[in-house]
C-alpha cells in the first residue's frame, strides 16, 4: 500500500508538472519572495535613514539653538550699553574736567617752578652784588689805612 500511495504521489507531481500548476506555483512563491526580499531591502534602507535624519534634525535644532542665544547675548550687550551710557557719558565729563584740573596745576607748578629760578637768580646776583660790595668796601679800607700809614710815614 506504501508503494502504491508513493506512486499516486509521483503520479500527481507529473500531472502537475505536465499541467503547468507547478510552474506556477514556482512562479508564484518565486515572485512572493522577490516582493518580501524588496520590501525587507526597503525597510533597511529606511532604517539606515534614520539615524542621518536624526543626527541632521538634532544639528539643526542645536544651531537654532546658538542663534537664539547669539540673538539673546546681542539684545541683552545692547540693554546694557543702553543702561550704562548716561554714566559713561558722566564719568567722561569727570576725566575731562581732572584732565583740566590736572593741566592747569601743571600750568601753576610751571609758573611757580619759574618764578622760583627767577628768585633764586636774583638772590644769587644779589648776593654776588653784596659779596662786591664787600670786597670793594674792604679794599677802600685797606687803602685808605694804606693810605694813612704812608701819610703818617711821610
Amino acid at each position: 500500500m506504501k508503494k502504491l500511495l508513493e506512486f499516486g504521489r509521483k503520479a500527481m507531481l507529473y500531472v502537475r508538472v505536465l499541467s503547468g500548476y507547478e510552474e506556477r506555483r514556482i512562479r508564484s512563491l518565486k515572485l512572493q519572495l522577490q516582493q518580501r526580499i524588496q520590501s525587507a531591502q526597503q525597510k533597511r534602507e529606511a532604517l539606515r535613514k534614520i539615524p542621518e535624519q536624526l543626527i541632521l534634525s538634532e544639528v539643526r535644532r542645536m544651531v537654532e539653538e546658538m542663534q537664539n542665544l547669539n540673538k539673546s547675548l546681542e539684545e541683552t550687550e545692547t540693554a546694557i550699553n543702553k543702561y550704562f551710557e548716561p554714566i559713561d557719558k558722566e564719568a567722561q565729563t569727570v576725566v575731562g574736567m581732572q584732565l583740566k584740573k590736572d593741566k592747569s596745576r601743571m600750568q601753576m607748578m610751571a609758573a611757580m617752578y619759574k618764578q622760583a629760578l627767577y628768585e633764586k637768580v636774583e638772590q644769587e646776583a644779589a648776593a654776588e652784588v653784596n659779596k662786591a660790595k664787600a670786597i670793594i668796601s674792604q679794599r677802600e679800607s685797606e687803602n685808605a689805612s694804606t693810605i694813612g700809614q704812608e701819610a703818617q710815614m711821610r
